[in-house]
């Protein structure tokens, strides 16, 4: 079988490093799937999940907030904003996070604080869809 390298890398260090059979990563236009031998790519991420099946059938799953995704034919390599494994999600931070995104959203006083509050409720919302994935076993 075929396989691609994934690297997931963020601001606070290396996620993960192995071998896929499959990638999906949540472009900004909508889900990619990447397959070995994938054509180049560059594009940005939204926030939510990336899925790495391995060669063996397990998928493994990340929550990204956000990034680039780069494409090589035989590497994939995601560069997010902050990035997490599934097992290191904590559902009260998250749920907490999403609480003072709606407070800052619903005292929002102009453009800029408008626009911050809004892209933090995305992505606390995306990163509370993630964890009531990964707890229903995807």
């Amino acid at each position: 079988m075929s396989t691609i390298h994934v690297d997931i890398v963020s601001a606070e260090g290396d996620i993960h490093h192995g071998e896929a059979a499959m990638v999906f990563a949540p472009a900004e236009m909508g889900e990619v799937g990447i397959a070995p031998r994938h054509a180049p790519l560059l594009t940005r991420l939204k926030a939510g999940t990336v899925r790495v099946k391995q060669p063996d059938g397990e998928e493994l799953a990340f929550f990204v907030g956000g990034g680039i995704l780069e494409v090589q034919p035989q590497l994939v390599t995601v560069l997010a904003d902050t990035a997490l494994r599934a097992r290191d999600a904590d559902e009260a931070a998250a749920l907490d996070a999403k609480r003072r995104a709606e407070e800052k959203l619903a005292s929002a006083s102009g453009d800029i604080d408008l626009a911050r509050a809004q892209a933090e409720l995305a992505q606390a919302a995306a990163l509370v869809a993630f964890l009531k994935k990964v707890k229903r076993g995807r």
